[in-house]
């Protein structure tokens, strides 16, 4: 059967949900037992965003086979429960690094370069091998930015000829727009997703549906009113409005009959709706009563995107426990002025994510000990378990340690550069990236969690534990809980009279799901709900006396 491909495009104004929106029509079609690829086309030209500050992009999002990528694949993993590659990020700068090498091998035979047709034949021809491939009944694809942005013209052009190239009835266009509200005049106007569907169809694509984001209800009179000027069925001119929780969005837009009008362009038969399991657990999340105070100690808080799947797998881990996260984004800089007192006093859990770089990891140290210290359930992401590895050398074993990332001349470098990657001069793509086994070590809280002897997740670090510092570091009590299945590489740490305190050297972060949350994040937020600090003790039940 031909892959089909839906191709959602962006209007008005970006970060209106456009991933979330593509994740959620994903889930959608899984739903009804369509398998299901998405890919994210990004017109920078970066080749991918591993290189970029999260101040500037969010999180890079790994994906299993090393792809540093967009954090919108996570939200693409996460709502439709897939495991995506590296060809599902496609960037301007993969595609020109592309051509440029063929030219310079003679592939093209003197011939000139030209956007059209050579670029956009790159692009089509990634899409189209990428469905050849994994043999999907349904390709969704993102096209990042908006339209009007001229870097994305190339990918634009691409997916109008798309049309033709796979055929019309194999192909479907999804515009998402914004229906600003002008509280002057107290109403929504639909002037600028007319004007955005206008410049669509000028460079040739004409949408199937309008997704319209809004903040307020929109009447009737709205979406008629679309649907004339940007001639698109009533039908499907579809309200998006914005929600407390995005995991309502599959339900809103299968309800508002997404899911119909896909099955019908199609000609899909015999694939009716079935998102109870989806409906259910939302309901649960709205039901949720109980919250629970988690500090995330990061150097990119002022940004939370960059920390979205840790953001997200504690929602996913606090629902498996019937409860809500209250994330407490504490700037590591903010505890080297201040101190973790105050910053700390009420958070149950701590949470230190990864980063790179010196700047704010004496915050994080100090974190660190105070987790240690104060019996506050702790949990360290690949740098969060490094500092974890360096406080235990400097307050435990009184080591002057480091890393030698953060502190190159370091007398007892704790934590050091991979030797693979020593030699290694290039910062793009090179660091050690995706899935690796791990074995945990019997009767830890590693092996309690995943409770099993091997497992796989997902990495993103130059720098590891080194091991002429592991032998003194386990004598002093420091456990060593996984390890690579050669048993070089110390995957994970734990401290042992202490509710839950492990430090792992990859990102579990990027594994969870919202109705599978991950074994380390689930049990780290069993332990923060149980966790009392002072000044919450429950009440004792006194009984009166006579």
């Amino acid at each position: 059967m031909t892959t089909k491909y839906i191709f959602v495009t962006g209007g008005v104004v970006s970060s209106i949900g456009k991933g979330i929106s593509v994740a959620s029509i994903g889930r959608i079609l899984k739903s009804r037992g369509l398998s299901v690829t998405v890919v994210k086309l990004d017109p920078y030209l970066n080749v991918d965003p591993g290189t970029m500050s999260p101040y500037q992009h969010g999180e890079v999002f790994v994906t299993k086979d090393g792809g540093e990528t967009d954090m919108d694949l996570g939200h693409y993993e996460r709502f439709i429960d897939i495991e995506l590659t590296r060809e599902s990020n496609l960037t301007a700068g993969q595609v020109y690094l592309s051509l440029i090498g063929k030219e310079r091998r003679g592939d093209f035979l003197g011939g000139t370069i030209q956007t059209v047709p050579h670029v956009t034949n790159e692009i089509k021809a990634r899409l189209t091998g990428l469905a050849e491939r994994s043999q999907v009944d349904v390709m969704v694809v993102e096209v990042g930015g908006t339209v009007g942005d001229i870097e994305g013209l190339p990918f634009l052009e691409a997916i109008r000829q798309m049309r033709n190239e796979v055929g019309r009835d194999n192909v479907f266009y999804i515009h998402l727009t914004l229906l600003p509200y002008i509280s002057a005049s107290g109403e929504l106007k639909t002037k600028p997703t007319q004007h955005s569907v206008k410049e669509l169809r000028s460079i040739g694509i004409q949408p199937d549906t309008l997704i319209c984001r809004s903040d307020f209800p929109v009447s009737d009179s709205i979406t008629n009113k679309l649907s004339l000027f940007c001639d698109v069925p009533v039908k499907a001119v579809i309200p998006l409005p914005t929600v407390s929780n995005v995991y309502e969005v599959p339900l809103i837009l299968e309800n508002a009959g997404m899911g119909d009008i896909l099955m019908r362009t199609f000609g899909f038969s015999g694939h009716s709706e079935d998102l109870q399991d989806w409906a259910e657990m939302v309901g649960r999340m709205s039901a949720v009563q109980t919250k629970i105070p988690i500090a995330v100690v990061g150097k990119y808080t002022e940004y939370p995107d960059s920390y979205i799947s840790v953001k997200e797998a504690l929602r996913h881990a606090g629902l498996a426990h019937d409860a809500d996260v209250d994330i407490q984004w504490v700037h590591s800089e903010d505890i080297e002025r201040s101190g973790p007192d105050a910053l700390l006093a009420t958070a149950r859990g701590i949470v230190v994510p990864g980063g790179f770089g010196p700047r704010g990891v004496e915050g994080m140290i100090e974190a660190v000990h105070y987790a240690r210290k104060h019996q506050v359930p702790y949990l360290g992401l690949c740098l969060g378990m490094q500092v974890m590895v360096i406080e235990w050398a400097r307050n435990v074993l009184g080591l002057d340690a480091n890393s030698s990332e953060l502190e190159p001349g370091t007398p007892n470098p704790v934590i050091h550069i991979m030797p693979d990657q020593a030699a290694i001069t290039d910062k793009g793509g090179t660091m050690r990236l995706g899935r690796y086994p791990c074995s945990p070590v019997d009767d830890t809280l590693t092996a309690l969690a995943y409770g099993k002897s091997e497992i796989a997740e997902r990495h993103r670090h130059r720098f590891e534990l080194n091991n002429d510092y592991r032998e003194r570091l386990e004598e002093s009590g420091l456990i060593i809980s996984g390890l690579s299945p050669d048993g070089n590489l110390v995957e994970t740490t734990e401290v042992r009279s202490h509710p839950f305190m492990v430090g792992v050297q990859f990102h579990p972060e990027f594994q969870s799901r919202p109705d599978r949350p991950h074994p380390l994040f689930r049990d780290f937020f069993g332990a923060a709900k149980k966790a009392i600090r002072e000044g919450n003790q429950r009440p004792l039940p006194l009984r009166e006396t006579g």
